[in-house]
């Protein structure tokens, strides 16, 4: 950077950058993508480091052009652009070309970077806690997921965009390493470790296909005419169904039971390598989608819904309650 500068930015300057980038895609467009939310970002900076209308417009003029990488990553790019523009104000010969160049330079590497940290990585990972807060009926899960994504989105942009701007020009030699393939073959095997814990808990098949049916010892079930009247016999019946006595005297045995005495989860996850497959093989997300509604409409009706089991018993043998 150019010595002994007539103008320099300040914390709140860069700090108000940050913040208008949070808006990066707000002008998203299919000819240049995210160059007008990139001019809106830097737009402080500019009108800091140069005084007249001409020479504003004519920095936000050459940075209208094509500029497209993952959001959050985009901050050590700008942080980068901070100190470029900041030394060309100070007199360095720092041109047109070199600022877009470094700009491009950086964007798609960081792209692969971000993609796989930031929407494969962290925001599967605190979804999952939200959501598993949330499903049980504590508020805390959507509270605590928008809390946490955000320190951490915000706490990397400021942090990386400081570091960028800190660097410099330097930064690029970074790039030309090894250190950004490693950090992106490193976040993806952790993408795709997250994304494999995620198909045990989020996808659900059921098949009810019966391969044998048992006959229960006695005392194993829940004897149904030797229970108490009124409000007592529910309360046996429960007690009895908690203790994992059977419901009736014979006990089914599914395909979903030898599949799940085998590998646990392994339908699901054949299911989502089934759609990966698919996606390579350039067949439309929607496609796929509905390919999953009509199969999951279709076997619907061959659900079973344990949890309302005993109802439905006690429905049919309503004696011993009444």
């Amino acid at each position: 950077m150019a010595e002994n500068k007539k103008v320099e930015l300040t914390v709140a300057d860069r700090r108000s950058v940050m913040l208008r980038s949070t808006f990066l895609q707000g002008s998203w467009n299919y000819e240049r993508m995210q160059n007008g939310g990139w001019c809106y970002a830097i737009i402080p900076a500019i009108k800091r480091l140069y005084t007249t209308k001409e020479e504003q417009a004519a920095a936000l003029k050459r940075h209208l052009e094509f500029f497209n990488t993952q959001p959050y990553v985009a901050s050590p790019v700008m942080g980068v652009t901070l100190a470029l523009e900041e030394d060309r104000a100070n007199g360095a010969p720092v041109e047109d070309q070199t600022i877009q160049g470094v700009k491009v330079g950086m964007m798609g590497p960081l792209a692969g970077v971000g993609d796989p940290v930031f929407w494969f990585t962290l925001r599967p990972i605190l979804a999952a806690l939200g959501a598993g807060l949330a499903s049980d009926h504590n508020i805390l899960g959507p509270i605590l997921f928008f809390v946490l994504w955000n320190a951490f989105r915000m706490g990397f942009m400021w942090y990386t965009q400081e570091f960028g701007y800190k660097v410099g020009m330097e930064i690029t030699k970074d790039l030309s390493g090894g250190l950004l393939g490693k950090v992106t073959k490193v976040a993806s095997i952790l993408g795709m470790f997250i994304l494999g814990a995620l198909v045990e808990r989020w996808v659900n098949i059921n098949f009810v296909k019966a391969v044998s049916t048992i006959e229960n010892a006695d005392g194993s079930f829940i004897n149904w005419d030797k229970l108490s009247a009124g409000t007592q016999g529910i309360h046996e019946a429960f007690t009895q169904f908690a203790e994992g006595r059977y419901l009736e005297t014979t006990r089914v045995t599914t395909l979903q039971n030898n599949l799940d005495s085998l590998i646990p989860g392994l339908v699901p996850l054949l299911l989502t390598l089934l759609c990966m497959r698919l996606l390579k093989k350039n067949v439309s997300p929607i496609v796929i989608i509905l390919c999953l509604f009509l199969v999951g409409i279709l076997g619907c009706n061959s659900i079973i819904r344990p949890d309302f089991a005993i109802f439905k018993r006690a429905r049919k043998h309503p004696g011993p309650f009444l």
